[in-house]
């Protein structure tokens, strides 16, 4: 059930920001603007789409295992793979202290899973299998192209909101199909926030349903409810260690690339307070709850 509603819920958001699109293309560049900016952002995360595995990969400096290398990590996943009906993803290592990991790749048959050499020395068995379960399930749920379509009409609606400043400091545009003036202004200032606010809300969405899919995928929501909790304490402490040294007025240490922290299983920026509505994920709290509610389920 968690999982049907998770999935009903991120195409709930996928139809509001595709109205959206429409709603921002009728106000500022009516349907010209609207086709121009769609055709625009189809094209930019089309190559990103394609070319995802790739970019992302090398962004985080991961590096692929030798068939010999971690020989039980390989065994996991494959095994995993198998139940979960794909192709066993190439496996990466990322050296990073942290504990982290992150699936890529345009569909089954392109996917790759990275793990961080933190996460190896910091999960039992059990708790890595929870966390490489989720990483398949992003696979499974191909939730690349989910965040790639999100993306797509988001970008779109930001092009729109950029032609729509072009109109509204120059002037021009379609007369016909401009729409009224004060809407287009509000539409300018606030499209943009509000789709990014959704496609946010996808990203969170997908993280839950990875988690249950995970969970079922397993038959074991403890175990990944376990690791979670490892990388909330890891989290916590790289908070404090990241104030400690900024009273003390020493260099933060390096984080991974910001532009691809919504593909890891946590948030890899220490020390945040962004707001939850413009987070990249669930709060990790929230996250273990309902995976600790699915045990219970099971168990009555």
């Amino acid at each position: 059930m968690n999982g049907f509603s998770n999935s009903l819920k991120t195409w709930t958001l996928m139809a509001a920001l595709g109205g959206l699109l429409v709603l921002v293309g009728g106000l500022i560049g009516g349907q010209t603007g609207l086709v121009m900016a769609f055709v625009f952002a189809v094209a930019l995360n089309g190559f990103v789409y394609w070319k995802s595995d790739s970019l992302a990969l090398r962004a985080n400096g991961a590096r692929e295992l030798a068939p010999d290398e971690h020989p039980r990590l390989q065994s996991v996943v494959g095994l995993l793979a198998d139940r979960a009906g794909i192709p066993m993803p190439r496996v990466y290592i990322v050296e990073r202290p942290e504990p982290n990991a992150f699936a890529t790749g345009r569909d089954p048959q392109h996917a790759a899973i990275a793990v961080t050499t933190g996460l190896l020395e910091s999960m039992n068995e059990r708790q890595l299998i929870g966390v490489l379960a989720h990483e398949l399930s992003h696979v499974k749920n191909r939730d690349t192209l989910v965040g790639t379509i999100a993306a797509t009409i988001g970008g779109a609606v930001s092009f729109l909101a950029q032609m729509g400043q072009f109109q509204l400091i120059f002037g021009g545009g379609d007369d016909e199909g401009g729409g009224n003036p004060a809407l287009a202004l509000l539409a300018v200032i606030l499209a943009p926030i509000a789709a990014m606010i959704i496609q946010l809300a996808v990203s969170r969405s997908r993280e839950y349903l990875a988690d249950s899919t995970g969970a079922l995928l397993t038959g074991d929501p403890e175990g990944l409810a376990q690791a979670l909790e490892t990388l909330h304490a890891h989290q916590e402490r790289t908070g404090l260690l990241a104030r400690f040294r900024g009273r003390r007025g020493a260099e933060p240490e390096p984080q991974a690339n910001p532009a691809f922290s919504h593909l890891w299983i946590v948030s890899p920026l220490s020390g945040s307070s962004m707001a939850s509505l413009f987070a990249t994920h669930p709060p990790l709290e929230q996250r273990i709850i309902r995976l600790r509610s699915m045990r219970l389920r099971r168990a009555a």
